[in-house]
């Protein structure tokens, strides 16, 4: 059976989570049997669950929306006639989603796909490691249902589709969570990055202890030292590896050859021109409709505050950036990063212009709707992830870059964090044992440029997270658990606690009644 046919199964079979008996008459012809595999080997099923997550985790309309679009570090302008798509992009900015928003409705029922169909695997008789695999998998998806709805609908391998999907909340799941990455981890192989490995288990344990008193109480979270400490120990044993370092060019992390050349990334997923996810949305979806070979879509932005929050050195800001088959780029001209001010073609260096003749100049100033002559030119533009020129010129929809979920970087201000909010300080490697110092190693290596900070505090900390992993998804996370995500900002007023977490779709409260829609939906 072909991988994406099985990842379809699976996804598919997941969208029936809630479903009620009565709908069933019959079986699901979509269903996996076993004879459908090759006997006593399921590894074309697994890698159909790594292809699963392609949809949901990469491009820019699922995990990626919810977990990027709702905050202070991007904004998808409605331009004129563009972009309004009957007000979902909004929505998610303004903090006005409701059970039926497509892209809370759509991104819940992916992950459910991934949940599904890694549990649906291990009744196939997996080797230990491949069962170790399905599972770690099937907990990240069930992170981010967690994280995002506060609740993960599950059943156990063969379970009736006819019986109704069980729902895990808060504590408890993550509870589950924690207690099935620590299950797997003997068994989970420690290479290479693009699959779940106990590097990748770690780095998720991490995320849960530092979140698990956002998801006990998320108006008023209190952070155990206990918790924290284990955050800093689980630093220390991928730190102390030694398997991960800067990169020299902070930008090589996500380039279309990290694979190769991203030192520093801990898990991702890989993709392949022709097999691949919609990774290439990251630059298409900002890049202006002029910016050949790329001929993007014009739509989001960063808000300008959220640009000010760099240095003027910072090289993650942005830089030109050279990959192969690209462009001469001769004028030097900001490819990665953000990119702000007049824009050039970066085979020619010409100036280009928008649709109408205008110079095509991304300004600062841009706000959630958009109207006048310069619609097309407001706003900056972030582009993380360097243009993948060659699949760009072949066509299609893949691209080459792996998509990056975890780095060291992260783990190493994970690790701060812990401390600052009252971890035992350790020292591990060459960054030092204060969150001071492991912030400043990271900010001023050579690959960040940044200066060396006077001080650190939990307010300057979430500032330093954006910075280094804006558009990485981790923002919303991030936000909440620093209390700042409900404050107003421009164009949004300030939102109900209620926003806190996303509606469980409303077709899935409609017809599972073991599902309970969270307060104030």
């Amino acid at each position: 059976m072909k991988y994406n046919k099985i990842a379809y199964a699976g996804a598919l079979l997941a969208l029936l989570q809630g479903t009620a008996s009565c709908e069933l008459t019959e079986k699901l012809q979509g269903e996996l049997t076993a004879d459908q595999i090759p006997k006593g080997d399921p590894a074309a099923l697994l890698q159909g669950v790594y292809s699963a997550q392609r949809d949901p985790i990469q491009g820019h309309v699922s995990v990626f929306a919810l977990q990027e679009v709702s905050t202070d570090a991007r904004i998808m302008p409605t331009r004129g006639p563009d972009w309004d798509d009957n007000g979902k992009w909004r929505q998610l900015f303004n903090h006005t989603w409701d059970g039926n928003n497509e892209r809370v409705r759509d991104t819940f029922n992916q992950l459910e796909g991934i949940e599904f169909a890694s549990t649906d695997l291990l009744r196939f008789g997996p080797t230990p490691q491949q069962a170790a695999e399905s599972r770690f998998l099937r907990a990240w998806a069930e992170f981010l249902l967690l994280d995002m709805y506060d609740q993960v609908l599950y059943r156990e391998p063969g379970e009736e589709l006819s019986n109704l999907a069980r729902v895990r909340k808060g504590p408890e799941a993550l509870n589950y969570i924690v207690s099935e990455l620590n299950a797997i981890q003997k068994d989970l192989p420690d290479a290479p990055v693009s699959k779940a490995t106990k590097d990748a288990a770690r780095v998720l344990l991490m995320k849960c202890y530092l979140n698990k008193g956002v998801y006990a109480n998320r108006q008023s979270p209190t952070f155990a030292a206990a918790d924290m400490n284990q955050v800093i120990t689980l630093a220390d044993e991928i730190i102390n590896s030694n398997k991960y370092s800067f990169t020299p060019n902070y930008f090589d992390n996500f380039a279309p050859d990290n694979g190769t050349i991203g030192r520093e990334n801990i898990f991702t997923q890989e993709n392949t021109f022709g097999n691949g996810g919609p990774l290439r949305d990251l630059w298409k979806f900002v890049s202006h409709y002029n910016m050949r070979p790329v001929d993007g879509y014009n739509g989001p932005a960063v808000p300008g505050a959220f640009y000010d929050l760099f240095e003027a050195t910072d090289k993650r800001r942005g830089m030109p950036y050279d990959v192969a088959g690209g462009p001469a780029n001769p004028g030097r001209r900001i490819n990665v990063g953000f990119l702000i001010g007049q824009q050039y073609n970066l085979a020619t260096d010409a100036p280009l212009t928008t649709r109408n003749g205008a110079p095509l100049v991304f300004t600062k100033d841009v706000s959630l709707v958009e109207s006048g002559g310069d619609l097309e030119a407001k706003g900056i533009r972030p582009i993380k992830y360097p243009v993948d020129y060659v699949s760009e010129v072949k066509g299609g929809n893949s691209s080459e870059n792996d998509h990056v979920t975890f780095r060291l970087a992260d783990v190493l201000l994970m690790k701060a964090e812990a401390i600052l909010r009252g971890g035992t300080a350790t020292s591990a490697g060459s960054y030092g044992s204060t969150p001071l110092a492991i912030v400043n190693a990271l900010r001023t290596h050579p690959s960040r440029g940044a200066s060396a900070l006077p001080a650190l505090t939990l307010d300057i900390l979430i500032d330093e997270r954006g910075r280094e992993l804006y558009s990485e998804s981790w923002r919303r996370n991030d936000l909440v658990r620093f209390g700042k995500f409900l404050l107003a900002r421009k164009d949004k007023p300030a939102s109900n606690p209620s926003r806190l977490v996303y509606p469980v779709p409303q077709q899935q409260v409609d017809i599972n009644s073991n599902i309970t829609q969270n307060p104030g939906y």
